[in-house]
């Protein structure tokens, strides 16, 4: 199987969760701090072509914290500059399996995910 990274940050309550949970199957993985770790701009516009929106967590302070017009015109296009500067506007967890990228954490999705 590929290397499997968890990119988050520490003190969110579902990276905690997805932690647990892949400590507890025995999964080796790396665990990526979005704030300490940083990114890169070819990661996050990788992920951006490959999920989309989907990346972007709406619901989160930072969303909440942009301006208006930011948010209204942001897009799979054009987010990558915002996100690099607002790291925790990503959807947490990410998982990359090497193969595939998911947000969020659902044990069952981990699951399915994890056994392809």
């Amino acid at each position: 199987m590929a290397a499997i990274t968890l990119y988050g940050i520490k003190n969110c309550d579902t990276v905690k969760k997805a932690r647990r949970w892949l400590d507890d199957q025995g999964v080796d993985y790396r665990f990526h701090d979005l704030r300490s770790d940083g990114l890169t701009e070819a990661q996050v516009t990788g992920w951006l072509s490959e999920l989309g929106m989907d990346l972007v967590n709406k619901r989160s302070t930072s969303w909440k914290a942009l301006d208006e017009a930011t948010r209204e015109q942001m897009t799979a296009d054009n987010a990558a500059a915002v996100i690099l500067e607002n790291p925790t506007l990503i959807k947490r967890p990410l998982l990359d399996t090497g193969d595939a990228r998911h947000v969020g954490f659902k044990a069952d999705d981990y699951t399915a995910w994890l056994a392809r």
